[in-house]
C-alpha cells in the first residue's frame, strides 16, 4: 500500500482499519477472531499453467508431455 499511496496515506488507511474494527468488536460486545488466512495454492493446475505461460513468453520451450504433479 505504501508504494501505491505512500506513506502518510497507508498508516492512515491502516489506523482507519483498526479503529473501524475495533468499534464493531466493542458494539456488538463479542470475543475477537483473528481473520482467516486464504488458503494458498487452491487451484494448483491453474498455477502451473500461468508460470508455463510466463516461461514461454520470455523464451523457453516447454514440453508439456513430460510434466507430472507431485503430490
Amino acid at each position: 500500500m505504501v508504494k501505491r499511496k505512500g506513506k502518510k496515506k497507508a498508516l492512515i488507511a491502516i489506523g482507519h482499519k483498526i479503529i473501524v474494527s475495533a468499534y464493531f468488536i466493542l458494539d456488538k460486545k463479542e470475543k475477537y477472531e483473528e481473520p482467516k488466512q486464504r488458503e494458498k495454492n487452491k487451484k494448483p493446475e491453474k498455477q502451473a499453467q500461468y508460470f508455463l505461460k510466463k516461461l514461454e513468453e520470455i523464451g523457453f520451450q516447454i514440453d508439456k508431455k513430460h510434466l507430472v504433479p507431485v503430490g
